[in-house]
């Protein structure tokens, strides 16, 4: 049977954050995000064994759970300026106590060729779970990279309710 359709690419996305409580920059990674992982969902399956049945067991719909999205970039900066602490800083003021929480919205888009949404997961509430400043060697004239880990409320495909 013949598939309608395009293939999506992994290489050409988008990712945005949106504040939606708390303080601070509306918006997060303006730089760009090289790497995305995480975008799962997984539900608990709660077994129920019934007396008398030996044979089988009932599964009941549980809760879901999402693991950590990790968003990786270059670390950006301007020319003879300090790098952009943006994202540290988040992190920063939640480990500190400023109060109310920042928290964000985000969308991570899967683009087309011409630059088209092609698939757009939309998340919820993410807070900083854990940031990672880049590896440095002086051997390599690789591009240093951070990473941000998010612990968020919920995960929806765009197309799904």
């Amino acid at each position: 049977m013949p598939v309608d359709g395009v293939l999506l690419t992994t290489f050409r996305f988008a990712v945005d954050f949106h504040r939606v409580t708390g303080s601070g920059p509306r918006s997060l990674g303006e730089g760009g995000f090289a790497e995305v992982s995480g975008l799962e969902a997984e539900m608990e399956v709660a077994d129920l064994s019934e007396g008398g049945r030996n044979d089988a067991v009932t599964r009941r719909v549980g809760r879901v759970k999402y693991p950590p999205l990790v968003c990786k970039r270059g670390m950006l900066g301007p020319p003879g300026g300090e790098a952009e602490p943006e994202l540290w800083q988040w992190f920063a003021d939640v480990v500190s106590g400023v109060r109310p929480v920042r928290r964000y919205d985000g969308t991570v888009t899967v683009q087309d060729q011409a630059g088209e949404p092609m698939a757009v997961w939309r998340f919820s509430r993410a807070l900083p779970l854990k940031i990672v400043g880049p590896t440095l060697n002086a051997k390599t004239g690789d591009v240093a990279v951070e990473e941000l880990h998010l612990a968020y409320e919920g995960l929806v495909l765009d197309g799904t309710t």
